[in-house]
């Protein structure tokens, strides 16, 4: 949106996209922000937004590095996002490859040959300037830039300049290939030492190359010859023509270096992954489109990660890769489908797990009575909010409504005074920046200003705490509405053609998780540390969108949530114990980075931290990391033996080991909480919450995570062989759920409504 003072913009949004219970078609989702502007605020429904800078932020970069036609809202967060912040890049693992971008043009380089388990790492062999390969042009020996030419779902162009001769190179996830287009000049291949070649000769288009070990095909154009064969350098001589791919081989047969060559002259040019979420399941149809300079192939090879080969009927090829997330299969055409299992989420607990409702009462009593927080940055606004809204589903749960009502109301006086932008005021509010389409709440914390970290870490909270108030309100929802979506839109617009925001901007939709950093400035590449923290954003999408009736923003949520749990069980927990690699001592990771797997976290070594910062903050949605009751017990066992305090749970954060152990073993968490009552907190979590938790577990079972419904707001309980079922209706009148194992239940409206299983 280039003027904002214009008094009304309205923005149709639409996605291909099935709801549970809807048939296969377009939802359209209509948003209008009258865009009144007062000075430097613009209207937003009830609320505003600034359009200056806030004395407490810190200004974002004027240039972008991308071409002149690349137009729209800058996408950050991603794997690649360092191509857009800086002169060439940083490091970029879109596994199995890795490369960085210099002023000799693209290096090229295979991490998952160099894997190892260290002590408080998963490592792989990284990324240098010089790589095995490093592709450059021999018009100019040096390229003034690398910008960012186009993009899509998983790949990205990088084109390089020199003077008239530019090259460019794309490249992503998955893909063993990176395909070369150029003007002005013959490709230059630049090996880190001289290569063994093991097929093809200098009058071959096509030559089989090993460096470091590692294979690599080098695809020509069709009568095409190399010179420099018997050195380092080496040019490929087109005779007019103007591509060049390279791949990485699973291995040096000929049979591979012919089926890689098969797919080598048809170019990626686009990718998208397509979300539909059915009764029980999320579909995600990751398709390819490419551009044949050659032949008529209109398919590639592409490496699946654990979390896609293991949720696909695909049929691969028995070819994989190593990577520091573990074995990649290799397949080959245009597409391939997953489908994961929906977790059920809900609102609150049941009221099954109030064991002694006066105790309980006394524990709200205690939070109601507390002054208000001053208000904060982001993040910790943003934790404060999310107390506030589990507590107002304890207190409806106990049967409270002067308590949920006090939570309620603090909610909405302190989301409305951030939804509200005076011309002179410098926060609570947010700012919009339209150079790089990205809303900044002020204060901001942790970089979410520059160089926009941790953004769906922030707002998540922000988002879940509306939906509270939404569900149990639904006039202020409507009046407070655009705020809101633009808070979602910031961190998961659902629409690719926004014009304020990109599209769903800090998920990476084929690793199938999220990015914590904006600007990706690191030798290992993009991060994310606090996984429970982007599910907690899902989760509250899911929440807001049924609450308010936007389907789309409902089943976004729903994809992003169970498609990053998904990523969350294969590597930042590792369930099954088939992706670490075997000298790795930990059971789990506090980071996963680009190009490697880090047992740490920013801001301690203590390994409650460490396993705890993928578990806060513990919301009724926490219930997903159950699925897996042995590595649960595995998990705590192994923090148990390491822990300073060991089962001196009053040390660290001791209350998050007990409830993380409770999905596995709820008796012995509920004897803790009822020896010591008044345990030490983690900052964003209360005793009340603490004591509900738990005692549900203990009550009704840990997670039935082998029966899905047609209703995602669910949970299935199971305790000694008996399952309990919890169904939240926020519709008006009565809802029929339908259960995996055959149970039907029909839910009261408005209402939580729990079953036990019939004899």
């Amino acid at each position: 949106m280039k003027n904002l003072s214009n008094t009304t913009k309205s923005f149709i949004r639409s996605i291909c996209i099935t709801a549970a219970g809807v048939g296969i078609g377009m939802v359209f989702f209509t948003f209008n922000t009258p865009l009144s502007a007062t000075g430097a605020s613009v209207a937003a429904g009830a609320g505003s937004y600034s359009t200056s800078l806030p004395d407490g932020c810190k200004a974002l970069p004027e240039k972008i590095y991308k071409t002149a036609d690349l137009k729209g809202p800058t996408v950050t967060g991603q794997w690649w996002s360092s191509l857009l912040w800086q002169e060439f890049s940083a490091n970029m693992f879109p596994h199995p490859l890795g490369m960085v971008c210099t002023p000799e043009g693209l290096a090229i380089s295979y991490p998952g040959s160099g894997l190892v388990g260290a002590a408080s790492a998963i490592m792989g062999g990284g990324v240098t300037k010089n790589g095995d390969i490093k592709i450059g042009l021999s018009a100019g020996s040096l390229f003034k830039s690398a910008e960012c030419a186009a993009y899509s779902d998983w790949f990205v162009t990088a084109e390089f300049a020199a003077g008239d001769a530019t090259l460019k190179t794309s490249f992503g996830h998955g893909s063993p290939y990176v395909f070369c287009t150029y003007t002005g000049g013959d490709p230059v291949l630049r090996f880190d030492q001289v290569p063994q070649r093991w097929a093809g000769g200098e009058k071959d288009s096509v030559l089989g190359m090993t460096v470091k070990g590692n294979h690599y095909g080098l695809f020509g154009p069709s009568g095409s010859t190399w010179t420099g064969l018997d050195g380092s350098v080496m040019t490929n001589q087109a005779a007019g023509k103007n591509y060049l791919s390279i791949a990485l081989l699973p291995d040096n047969k000929p049979e591979t270096l012919a089926l890689f060559k098969r797919y080598a002259y048809s170019h990626v040019i686009d990718t998208r992954v397509d979300y539909q979420v059915n009764p029980g399941k999320v579909k995600a149809a990751y398709s390819f489109k490419t551009k044949a300079w050659e032949g008529a192939e209109n398919g590639t090879i592409f490496a699946l990660y654990p979390h896609q080969w293991k949720y696909t009927s695909a049929k691969l090829t028995d070819m994989s890769y190593k990577s520091v997330r573990g074995e990649m299969k290799v397949g080959q055409g245009n597409q391939f489908v997953t489908e994961v299992p929906i977790q059920g989420v809900l609102p609150m607990l049941p009221a099954q797990g109030i064991k002694d409702r006066a105790r309980m009462l006394d524990y709200l009593k205690i939070e109601a009575e507390k002054p208000p927080a001053d208000f904060a940055d982001t993040y910790w606004e943003g934790k404060y909010l999310g107390r506030l809204a589990t507590l107002s589903g304890v207190a409806e749960m106990v049967g409270a409504p002067e308590l949920q009502k006090h939570f309620v109301d603090e909610i909405k006086r302190r989301l409305e005074n951030w939804f509200t932008a005076s011309p002179s005021e410098m926060e609570p509010l947010f700012y919009y920046n339209a150079t790089w389409g990205t809303l900044i709440g002020s204060k901001p914390s942790y970089g979410s200003d520059m160089p926009l970290n941790d953004h769906h870490f922030h707002y998540g909270y922000f988002i879940r705490a509306a939906a509270e108030v939404a569900r149990l309100d639904p006039a202020w929802a409507k009046k407070w509405e655009p705020m809101v979506m633009l808070i979602i839109r910031d961190i998961a617009s659902p629409s690719r053609t926004d014009e304020m925001f990109p599209y769903i901007r800090c998920f990476d939709k084929y690793a199938g998780h999220s990015w914590a950093s904006g600007d990706a400035n690191f030798a290992d590449g993009n991060n994310q540390e606090s996984s429970s923290e982007s599910l907690n954003a899902w989760y509250g999408m899911m929440l807001w969108g049924q609450a308010t009736g936007n389907k789309l923003v409902r089943d976004i949520g729903l994809a992003l949530f169970n498609t990053e749990r998904t990523a969350v069980e294969e590597y930042w927990f590792d369930v099954s114990g088939t992706n670490y690699p075997k000298d790795f001592p930990n059971v789990a990771l506090g980071m996963i980075w680009g190009g490697k797997g880090a047992f740490a976290t920013w801001f301690s070594d203590d390994v409650d931290c460490i396993h705890g910062i993928n578990w806060l903050p513990f919301t009724p949605a926490s219930i997903y990391m159950g699925r897996h009751p042995d590595y649960v017990k595995k998990n705590y066992e192994r923090i148990i033996s390491q822990r300073k305090g060991g089962k001196d749970f009053g040390t660290g954060w001791g209350d998050l080991v007990v409830m993380f152990g409770a999905l596995n073993d709820p008796a012995a968490a509920s004897n803790y909480i009822s020896t010591s009552p008044n345990c030490s907190l983690e900052g964003g979590n209360t005793h009340a919450f603490m004591y509900h938790w738990i005692e549900t577990l203990n009550s009704l079972g840990i997670n039935d995570a082998s029966v899905t419904a047609n209703c995602p707001f669910t949970n299935v309980f199971k305790k000694d062989g008996k399952k309990t079922y919890a169904v939240y209706n926020f519709d008006d009148s009565p809802l029929t759920v339908s259960f995996s194992d055959g149970t039907k239940l029909v839910a009261k409206p408005k209402a939580l409504t729990v079953q036990q299983q019939q004899p």
